[in-house]
């Protein structure tokens, strides 16, 4: 195979920089199946990374990208074959593994998921790790018995990837979606995927006390920090909250009381690792019951890969409303 384009992330003299340069597929890591990329995705996780803002990348040089979708190239694992369909998020790729933003990408087979019939290859990296994460959010609150009875659904930096996402699909299944995000210009946009009310975080005038009057049927939390322990004793009886991410910060300031006065429950999501058994329920759910007649409405820009270390600044400088997808 001749050589081809690749963005790989390096760090010298601990600078981290992104260049887009030539490889071959001895160069990439080892992995028993070839996929010949389609589309990737800029998600929040691969912005830091690339620009060195978080310690995403656990070896360098890597090429970048948690995501991608594609053609299967070649394989040596009889569950696929030449032609095949794919797409991976997480399990690795793009943080220990040579990821998605590059025209070829090896892979174990154990990380690969057979693109589902009623979704395209574009449609399944516009969903890409944050609608996937987003859908995990979703399953494990119902598990633990959310319903829309039990009031609206709050949805932090809902902006973003994976916020976006969490209105459209919570709106879909017939939850009141209250989008929380400071970005103004943002707001047509997140009614646009469903939200009845679109709110700043100032704006929800959320009280101090340990336990505050229940507003809430659940929560998912895209910030952390402040915002989360603010939001959780405004929790409805039984209601969950997911926590998905740390814009807002890492910490978490709480007392137990909503826990054990109203039962709240407090939901990791780390899609990363979801196990593949119920990952591949979810892309299935994914593309039927979620899938949004608007799924395209959710695109911010599409970019080649000329363009990820430029994209990337712009998403954590707060200029991207949506999902920002890559044409390999």
């Amino acid at each position: 195979m001749d050589s081809f384009n690749a963005f790989r992330v390096y760090r010298k003299d601990k600078k981290i920089s992104g260049l887009l340069e030539k490889t071959t597929l001895e160069e990439l890591d080892q992995g028993d199946v070839v996929i010949k990329a389609h589309y990737s995705s800029i998600n929040f996780k691969d912005a830091l990374g690339a620009l060195g803002k978080g310690q995403i990348f656990k070896k360098f040089p890597t090429v970048g990208g948690i995501d991608v979708s594609g053609v299967v190239e070649s394989s040596d694992n009889p569950k696929f074959k030449k032609g095949d369909s794919v797409l991976v998020t997480g399990c690795g790729l793009g943080e220990t593994h040579d990821g998605g933003y590059s025209e070829f990408v090896r892979v174990p087979a154990e990380w690969v998921v057979p693109l589902p019939e009623n979704l395209s290859l574009k449609e399944a990296m516009i969903y890409g790790t944050a609608g996937f994460t987003s859908s995990i959010c979703v399953h494990r609150m119902e598990v633990n018995d959310q319903s829309p009875n039990k009031g609206p659904i709050v949805v932090t930096g809902a902006s973003g990837g994976v916020g976006s996402f969490g209105v459209m699909m919570m709106s879909k299944l017939g939850y009141e979606v209250h989008a929380i995000s400071n970005k103004k210009e943002s707001h047509d946009y997140l009614k646009s995927l469903g939200a009845h009310k679109v709110l700043s975080f100032e704006e929800l005038d959320l009280g101090a006390r340990p336990l505050e009057k229940g507003r809430y049927g659940g929560v998912i939390d895209n910030l952390g920090g402040d915002c989360l322990g603010r939001l959780i004793p405004h929790v409805n009886l039984w209601g969950n909250v997911a926590s998905v991410g740390l814009a807002m910060g890492h910490t978490l300031n709480a007392t137990v009381m909503p826990f054990i006065l109203r039962g709240v429950s407090l939901l990791g999501i780390s899609s990363a690792n979801c196990p593949m058994e119920l990952r591949l329920k979810l892309w299935d759910r994914v593309s039927k019951e979620l899938k949004s007649d608007n799924l395209s409405d959710i695109v911010f820009k599409e970019i080649p890969l000329s363009d990820i270390e430029k994209s990337c600044e712009e998403l954590l400088e707060r200029k991207v409303s949506g999902r920002v997808l890559v044409k390999i």
